[in-house]
Protein backbone atom coordinates (compact mmCIF):
# COMPACT_ATOMS: atom_id res chain seq x y z
CA UNK A 1 0.00 0.00 0.00
CA UNK A 2 2.92 2.35 1.03
CA UNK A 3 4.80 1.36 -2.18
CA UNK A 4 1.05 2.29 -4.45
CA UNK A 5 0.92 6.02 -2.55
CA UNK A 6 4.74 6.31 -2.73
CA UNK A 7 4.63 5.67 -6.76
CA UNK A 8 1.67 7.55 -7.09
CA UNK A 9 2.68 10.99 -5.56
CA UNK A 10 6.12 10.26 -8.23
CA UNK A 11 4.44 10.62 -10.72
CA UNK A 12 2.39 13.51 -9.66
CA UNK A 13 5.82 15.10 -9.08
CA UNK A 14 7.14 14.21 -12.18
CA UNK A 15 4.32 15.33 -14.20
CA UNK A 16 4.23 18.78 -12.33
CA UNK A 17 7.51 19.32 -12.51
CA UNK A 18 7.51 19.98 -15.79
CA UNK A 19 4.83 22.34 -16.31
CA UNK A 20 4.48 25.92 -17.80
CA UNK A 21 3.89 28.72 -14.64
CA UNK A 22 0.62 31.17 -15.16
CA UNK A 23 0.61 34.12 -13.92
CA UNK A 24 -1.89 36.32 -14.10
CA UNK A 25 -1.61 40.47 -14.07
CA UNK A 26 -2.82 43.55 -13.78
CA UNK A 27 -1.32 46.14 -16.27
CA UNK A 28 -2.07 49.56 -16.18
CA UNK A 29 -3.35 51.57 -19.37
CA UNK A 30 -2.57 55.20 -19.39
CA UNK A 31 -4.59 55.60 -22.63
CA UNK A 32 -7.39 54.70 -21.08
CA UNK A 33 -6.80 55.10 -17.56
CA UNK A 34 -7.72 51.84 -16.22
CA UNK A 35 -6.57 48.05 -14.85
CA UNK A 36 -6.46 45.58 -17.61
CA UNK A 37 -5.80 41.74 -16.41
CA UNK A 38 -3.19 39.72 -18.79
CA UNK A 39 -2.47 36.12 -18.75
CA UNK A 40 1.29 35.23 -18.84
CA UNK A 41 2.69 31.74 -19.56
CA UNK A 42 6.25 31.25 -19.09
CA UNK A 43 8.01 28.17 -19.88
CA UNK A 44 9.17 25.20 -17.09
CA UNK A 45 12.46 26.40 -17.37
CA UNK A 46 11.84 30.18 -17.59
CA UNK A 47 13.44 31.12 -13.48
CA UNK A 48 16.68 27.98 -14.02
CA UNK A 49 17.51 29.80 -17.59
CA UNK A 50 19.23 32.90 -17.64
CA UNK A 51 18.84 33.45 -21.18
CA UNK A 52 15.72 35.72 -22.51
CA UNK A 53 12.83 34.55 -24.38
CA UNK A 54 10.42 35.03 -27.74
CA UNK A 55 6.78 36.24 -27.28
CA UNK A 56 3.92 34.95 -28.77
CA UNK A 57 0.54 37.38 -28.61
CA UNK A 58 -2.31 35.65 -28.33
CA UNK A 59 -5.46 37.76 -28.56
CA UNK A 60 -9.39 36.25 -27.44
CA UNK A 61 -12.47 36.47 -30.12
CA UNK A 62 -15.59 38.42 -29.29
CA UNK A 63 -16.81 37.94 -25.96
CA UNK A 64 -13.62 36.02 -24.82
CA UNK A 65 -11.20 37.31 -22.03
CA UNK A 66 -7.43 37.30 -21.02
CA UNK A 67 -8.20 34.18 -19.35
CA UNK A 68 -9.28 32.09 -22.64
CA UNK A 69 -6.45 30.56 -23.74
CA UNK A 70 -4.82 29.29 -20.43
CA UNK A 71 -8.58 28.07 -19.67
CA UNK A 72 -9.46 26.62 -23.06
CA UNK A 73 -6.82 25.34 -24.73
CA UNK A 74 -5.67 22.26 -22.69
CA UNK A 75 -2.46 21.72 -24.29
CA UNK A 76 -1.13 24.88 -24.73
CA UNK A 77 0.69 24.79 -21.30
CA UNK A 78 3.32 21.83 -22.86
CA UNK A 79 3.18 23.46 -26.11
CA UNK A 80 5.15 26.72 -24.25
CA UNK A 81 7.20 24.17 -22.21
CA UNK A 82 8.00 22.28 -25.50
CA UNK A 83 8.83 25.62 -27.91
CA UNK A 84 10.69 27.38 -24.93
CA UNK A 85 8.37 30.80 -25.60
CA UNK A 86 6.42 32.76 -23.26
CA UNK A 87 2.99 33.29 -24.66
CA UNK A 88 0.55 36.23 -23.14
CA UNK A 89 -3.01 36.07 -23.21
CA UNK A 90 -4.02 39.45 -24.03
CA UNK A 91 -7.55 41.05 -22.72
CA UNK A 92 -9.26 42.89 -25.75
CA UNK A 93 -12.44 43.82 -23.33
CA UNK A 94 -15.62 42.09 -25.00
CA UNK A 95 -15.93 43.71 -28.17
CA UNK A 96 -12.83 45.95 -29.52
CA UNK A 97 -11.60 44.48 -32.41
CA UNK A 98 -8.58 45.74 -30.88
CA UNK A 99 -8.29 48.82 -33.02
CA UNK A 100 -8.44 52.10 -31.61
CA UNK A 101 -12.16 52.93 -32.14
CA UNK A 102 -12.44 56.43 -33.99
CA UNK A 103 -16.04 57.14 -32.26
CA UNK A 104 -15.20 55.82 -28.10
CA UNK A 105 -12.12 57.37 -27.16
CA UNK A 106 -12.27 54.71 -24.33
CA UNK A 107 -12.11 51.80 -26.53
CA UNK A 108 -8.00 52.04 -27.94
CA UNK A 109 -6.90 48.60 -27.79
CA UNK A 110 -4.31 49.26 -30.75
CA UNK A 111 -2.35 51.71 -28.70
CA UNK A 112 -3.09 49.68 -25.69
CA UNK A 113 -1.54 46.31 -26.91
CA UNK A 114 1.31 47.95 -28.59
CA UNK A 115 2.60 50.90 -26.81
CA UNK A 116 1.91 49.54 -23.46
CA UNK A 117 1.73 45.99 -22.92
CA UNK A 118 4.23 45.15 -24.92
CA UNK A 119 6.60 47.40 -23.28
CA UNK A 120 5.31 46.57 -20.07
CA UNK A 121 5.97 42.90 -20.71
CA UNK A 122 9.99 43.32 -22.18
CA UNK A 123 9.79 45.60 -18.67
CA UNK A 124 8.45 42.69 -16.56
CA UNK A 125 9.52 39.65 -18.16
CA UNK A 126 13.01 37.92 -19.46
CA UNK A 127 12.16 38.78 -23.18
CA UNK A 128 13.62 39.63 -26.61
CA UNK A 129 12.47 42.74 -27.37
CA UNK A 130 12.69 42.49 -30.98
CA UNK A 131 10.29 42.26 -33.81
CA UNK A 132 12.28 38.76 -34.54
CA UNK A 133 11.38 37.41 -31.09
CA UNK A 134 7.61 38.81 -30.96
CA UNK A 135 4.81 36.92 -32.35
CA UNK A 136 0.90 37.27 -32.63
CA UNK A 137 -1.74 35.70 -33.82
CA UNK A 138 -5.80 35.05 -32.28
CA UNK A 139 -9.00 33.60 -32.83
CA UNK A 140 -11.87 35.09 -34.73
CA UNK A 141 -12.23 38.99 -33.80
CA UNK A 142 -8.80 38.08 -32.49
CA UNK A 143 -7.88 36.95 -35.81
CA UNK A 144 -8.89 40.58 -37.31
CA UNK A 145 -6.80 41.73 -34.57
CA UNK A 146 -3.61 40.22 -34.63
CA UNK A 147 -3.23 41.16 -38.49
CA UNK A 148 -4.39 44.33 -38.09
CA UNK A 149 -1.80 45.33 -35.06
CA UNK A 150 1.05 43.45 -37.32
CA UNK A 151 -0.02 45.04 -40.57
CA UNK A 152 0.09 48.95 -38.68
CA UNK A 153 3.17 47.63 -36.76
CA UNK A 154 5.85 45.66 -38.59
CA UNK A 155 8.48 47.44 -36.43
CA UNK A 156 6.84 45.89 -33.31
CA UNK A 157 5.67 42.26 -34.92
CA UNK A 158 8.12 40.11 -36.98
CA UNK A 159 5.28 37.36 -37.41
CA UNK A 160 1.37 37.38 -37.22
CA UNK A 161 -1.28 34.50 -37.83
CA UNK A 162 -5.25 34.34 -37.59
CA UNK A 163 -7.23 31.81 -36.80
CA UNK A 164 -11.06 31.95 -38.20
CA UNK A 165 -10.38 35.94 -38.41
CA UNK A 166 -12.88 37.86 -39.02
CA UNK A 167 -10.58 39.62 -41.71
CA UNK A 168 -13.36 41.05 -43.50
CA UNK A 169 -16.07 42.60 -41.20
CA UNK A 170 -17.68 44.45 -43.64
CA UNK A 171 -20.52 42.11 -44.91
CA UNK A 172 -21.32 41.64 -41.05
CA UNK A 173 -22.60 45.21 -40.56
CA UNK A 174 -25.44 44.32 -37.21
CA UNK A 175 -23.12 41.66 -35.48
CA UNK A 176 -20.66 41.77 -32.66
CA UNK A 177 -21.01 45.17 -31.45
CA UNK A 178 -18.35 46.34 -34.22
CA UNK A 179 -20.87 49.34 -35.26
CA UNK A 180 -20.35 50.18 -31.45
CA UNK A 181 -16.73 50.81 -32.29
CA UNK A 182 -16.73 52.31 -35.38
CA UNK A 183 -20.58 53.55 -35.99
CA UNK A 184 -22.70 52.21 -38.09
CA UNK A 185 -21.77 51.23 -41.44
CA UNK A 186 -23.93 53.68 -43.82
CA UNK A 187 -23.44 56.60 -41.48
CA UNK A 188 -19.68 56.08 -41.09
CA UNK A 189 -18.17 53.67 -44.52
CA UNK A 190 -15.37 55.18 -44.02
CA UNK A 191 -14.15 53.80 -40.62
CA UNK A 192 -15.29 50.30 -41.89
CA UNK A 193 -13.37 50.33 -44.79
CA UNK A 194 -10.20 51.91 -43.23
CA UNK A 195 -9.86 49.75 -40.39
CA UNK A 196 -10.66 45.83 -42.04
CA UNK A 197 -7.82 44.00 -42.60
CA UNK A 198 -8.60 43.34 -45.97
CA UNK A 199 -8.22 46.75 -47.46
CA UNK A 200 -4.96 47.47 -45.28
CA UNK A 201 -2.83 44.73 -47.71
CA UNK A 202 -0.88 48.25 -49.16
CA UNK A 203 0.74 48.25 -45.94
CA UNK A 204 2.64 44.62 -46.39
CA UNK A 205 5.52 45.44 -48.41
CA UNK A 206 8.76 43.95 -49.00
CA UNK A 207 7.26 40.71 -47.35
CA UNK A 208 8.78 41.50 -43.78
CA UNK A 209 6.13 39.99 -41.93
CA UNK A 210 5.93 36.31 -41.60
CA UNK A 211 1.83 35.03 -42.04
CA UNK A 212 0.30 32.71 -41.75
CA UNK A 213 -3.83 32.52 -41.82
CA UNK A 214 -6.38 29.36 -41.91
CA UNK A 215 -9.74 28.90 -41.68
CA UNK A 216 -12.12 26.26 -41.60
CA UNK A 217 -13.92 25.14 -44.78
CA UNK A 218 -17.62 25.51 -42.65
CA UNK A 219 -17.05 28.90 -41.13
CA UNK A 220 -19.06 31.51 -41.90
CA UNK A 221 -15.89 33.53 -42.01
CA UNK A 222 -14.59 31.20 -44.30
CA UNK A 223 -16.01 33.10 -47.71
CA UNK A 224 -14.04 36.88 -46.61
CA UNK A 225 -10.49 34.31 -45.66
CA UNK A 226 -10.31 33.50 -49.15
CA UNK A 227 -11.23 36.60 -50.93
CA UNK A 228 -8.10 37.59 -48.32
CA UNK A 229 -6.11 34.78 -49.47
CA UNK A 230 -6.89 35.61 -53.30
CA UNK A 231 -5.85 39.44 -52.88
CA UNK A 232 -2.25 38.52 -51.06
CA UNK A 233 -1.75 36.29 -53.90
CA UNK A 234 -2.53 39.10 -56.42
CA UNK A 235 0.06 41.22 -54.31
CA UNK A 236 2.10 38.70 -54.21
CA UNK A 237 2.23 38.75 -50.73
CA UNK A 238 4.12 35.63 -49.16
CA UNK A 239 1.70 33.56 -47.06
CA UNK A 240 1.18 30.50 -45.40
CA UNK A 241 -2.87 29.94 -45.83
CA UNK A 242 -4.79 26.40 -44.97
CA UNK A 243 -8.37 25.77 -45.21
CA UNK A 244 -9.58 22.00 -43.31
CA UNK A 245 -12.46 20.64 -42.08
CA UNK A 246 -14.26 22.63 -39.17
CA UNK A 247 -16.35 25.22 -37.93
CA UNK A 248 -16.01 28.52 -35.91
CA UNK A 249 -15.34 26.73 -32.33
CA UNK A 250 -13.34 26.04 -30.08
CA UNK A 251 -12.55 22.24 -31.30
CA UNK A 252 -11.51 23.43 -34.51
CA UNK A 253 -8.81 26.30 -32.70
CA UNK A 254 -7.54 23.79 -30.72
CA UNK A 255 -6.35 22.11 -33.79
CA UNK A 256 -5.19 25.29 -35.45
CA UNK A 257 -3.17 25.94 -32.74
CA UNK A 258 -0.91 24.11 -32.88
CA UNK A 259 0.30 24.72 -36.30
CA UNK A 260 0.32 27.85 -35.44
CA UNK A 261 2.27 27.81 -32.57
CA UNK A 262 5.02 25.46 -34.49
CA UNK A 263 5.20 28.08 -37.51
CA UNK A 264 6.28 31.06 -34.67
CA UNK A 265 8.61 28.06 -33.33
CA UNK A 266 10.21 27.88 -37.03
CA UNK A 267 10.82 31.44 -37.29
CA UNK A 268 12.02 31.92 -33.89
CA UNK A 269 14.29 29.51 -34.50
CA UNK A 270 15.42 31.21 -38.06
CA UNK A 271 15.86 34.24 -36.76
CA UNK A 272 16.94 34.39 -33.73
CA UNK A 273 20.84 33.91 -33.06
CA UNK A 274 21.48 31.56 -30.29
CA UNK A 275 24.56 32.07 -28.18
Amino acid sequence: MKKTIYSILLLLFVFTAKAAKVDTLQVFSPSMQKNIKTCVMVPDNYKKSKKAFPVVYLLHGYSGNYRSWAKDFKELGKQVDQYGFIVVGVDGNYSSWYFDSPIDPSFKYETYVVKELVPFMDKQYRTIADRKARAISGLSMGGHGALYLSFKHQDVFGAAGSMSGGVDFRPFPENWDIKKRLGSITEFPENWNQNTVTNMLDLVKDNKLKLIIDCGVDDFFMKVNRELHAKMLDLKINHDYIERPGEHNLKYWENSLKYQLLFFHDFFNENIKTK
